[in-house]
């Protein structure tokens, strides 16, 4: 095995680590389980350095989400742990990450979601514990089918009410109890 190929492993066990104990072991995000019990999503490590790399892999990899049967690949994780460390590069960057979307004519049919590890809200402090609801190991794209989301929300009757508890659960958690889970 190349020395790539290890890296790109040990990015996915921390992403699936970081998934399995926090996204979907606090119940952050309720429709996560499902498709990672029914192994639909893709996990994508981007070797881009530049944004302008990222970028290119961003594109390749909507249209592999647009194209594959949704029962096969539901949702993709393109983690990019070379580019956008800096999370205000990387929130800027989200703006180029939803134009590409129109530039391809996918918007409405996938969007993307957020997630960094110093993910930050804004008019929140950097260390409050409600930005750990979209802390991830490195900076991830999370690519989502809309008409897959607008099912989930469809079984979830409380859907709009899962930011408030996300926060409720990581209150309650405290920063302490968070670094533990990944121990």
């Amino acid at each position: 095995m190349d020395e790539v190929q290890i890296k790109d492993d040990e990015v996915i066990a921390q992403t699936k680590l970081w998934l399995e104990k926090a996204v979907i072991g606090l119940n952050l995000c309720p429709f996560a389980k499902g498709v990672h019990i029914k192994d639909q999503i893709r996990y994508f490590v981007s070797h881009a350095t530049t944004p302008e790399a990222l970028i290119k892999d961003l594109m390749a990899e909507l249209e592999v989400l647009a194209e594959v049967n949704p029962e096969k690949i539901d949702t993709t994780l393109l983690i990019h742990p070379f580019v956008m460390q800096d999370f205000l590069d990387y929130n800027d960057f989200l703006e180029v990450a939803d134009a590409t979307l129109e530039e391809l004519d996918l918007d409405g049919i996938l969007q993307v979601a957020s997630f960094h590890p110093q993910y930050q809200f804004e008019d929140a402090a950097p260390d409050d514990i409600d930005n750990y609801t979209n802390r991830s190991p490195f900076p991830t794209l999370h690519l989502l089918r809309e008409d897959s989301i607008d099912k989930a929300v469809e079984a979830f009757p409380e859907a709009e009410q899962i930011y408030e508890k996300n926060m409720q659960t990581l209150r309650a958690l405290g920063h302490e109890a968070w670094k533990k889970l990944f121990i």
